[in-house]
C-alpha cells in the first residue's frame, strides 16, 4: 500500500495515470482515515466512479476516461458528496493533458 495512505489524510489529491503520454485514467484521494478502503464503488455520473469506505463515506473519484472529465463535472459530484469543490489549478494538470 502507498505509504502517503497509511495515514490519516486531511486533503484531496489529484492522481494522472498516462500511458504512451497520454492519461489513461485519474483519481482524486478524498480525506480518508488510517485503514479506509474502497469497499464499495457508485456510479454517482456517467464517467466517475466514487470508492465508499465500509461505511459509506466517499474516499475517492475514479475517472476512467480523463478526456471526458470537466470542473463542473467534478464540482458537481463533489456537491452531491457535500465536499468542497476543485479550484481550476486543482483540475489544470488533468485538463492540460
Amino acid at each position: 500500500m502507498d505509504e502517503r495512505l497509511m495515514h490519516t489524510m486531511s486533503h484531496s489529491y489529484l492522481e494522472i495515470t498516462y500511458r504512451q503520454g497520454k492519461p489513461l485514467a485519474a483519481y482524486l484521494y478524498l480525506p480518508r482515515q488510517t485503514g479506509d478502503y474502497s469497499a464499495d464503488v457508485e456510479e454517482r455520473r456517467p464517467g466517475y466512479l466514487i470508492d465508499l469506505a465500509v461505511d459509506g463515506r466517499a474516499i475517492g473519484i475514479e475517472m476512467p476516461s480523463p478526456s471526458q472529465v470537466t470542473l463542473e463535472g467534478i464540482n458537481q459530484v463533489l456537491a452531491e458528496l457535500h465536499l468542497a469543490p476543485l479550484e481550476p489549478q486543482e483540475l489544470a494538470p488533468l485538463v492540460a493533458a
